[in-house]
């Protein structure tokens, strides 16, 4: 799929409407999650931690990581398509402009409920930008890309990803707690039901992107080799 493939089709102003809104709420929901001080998504705590490193804002090493992990993408032979490039870019700008907005929380209460706006906010924005069908985005697509290529079940496949990057943020100082736990438990069951619902209509199976799949072939199938980005992503 070329990054222009997607641009046909009916409904092409609402996957677009929902592609971007999806990726600025998803860099929202990011940077709530950052201000509530209580655990980050894995990538999140991965971010973090470069950013205290480097002195970046976490937006702009959001940004730098996505690029070069897009860069990966090349020896595994993956395609990118509009949304896996805009997902490099909209979510760290977003994620930084909430960033100033948005203050630390000073309080337990206040850090609870934005962890958890957060995390469902973070459902949503999944769900949205999904279920717009155009393409994965770079991390997504890199968990998918080394399952085709070894052959090892996509949960392997993400779950060592996953402990990777935690384990190297945490050891840089990422934010890593009650609210990354959390969030590993439960964006899949949040993002499948946000998924359902900003399912565009009319699509089928025939007429969806490289890397798709209905709303109820993201809950099916074989568990540990599945048919599409979304899957992997969905899959606790």
């Amino acid at each position: 799929m070329s990054i222009a493939s997607g641009l046909r089709g009916r409904h092409l102003t609402r996957r677009l409407v929902q592609l971007y809104a999806g990726l600025a709420l998803y860099g929202i929901s990011s940077a709530l999650l950052v201000r509530g001080g209580l655990g980050l998504e894995p990538w999140g705590v991965l971010h973090q931690g470069l950013a205290d490193l480097t002195g970046l804002s976490i937006g702009v090493v959001s940004i730098i990581v996505g690029a070069v992990v897009l860069l990966l993408w090349i020896p595994i032979r993956q395609k990118p398509g509009l949304g896996t490039v805009s997902n490099v870019f909209v979510i760290g700008l977003a994620m930084d402009g909430t960033l100033a907005l948005v203050p630390e929380a000073d309080r337990l209460p206040a850090g609870i409920a934005l962890m958890v706006l957060g995390i469902v906010l973070n459902g949503m924005a999944t769900g949205l930008y999904i279920a717009a069908r155009f393409g994965p985005g770079p991390r997504d697509g890199l968990m998918t890309g080394l399952h085709r290529l070894t052959g090892r079940s996509i949960r392997l496949v993400r779950t060592a990803i996953e402990i990777a990057v935690v384990v190297t943020g945490f050891l840089l100082g990422g934010s890593f707690g009650v609210g990354t736990v959390l969030y590993a438990l439960s964006i899949g069951p949040l993002a499948q039901f946000f998924l359902a619902r900003f399912a565009v209509p009319g699509q089928d199976s025939g007429t969806f992107e490289q890397g798709s799949s209905t709303p109820e072939q993201v809950s099916g199938g074989n568990q540990d080799s599945p048919a599409s980005p979304e899957q992997a992503i969905l899959r606790p």
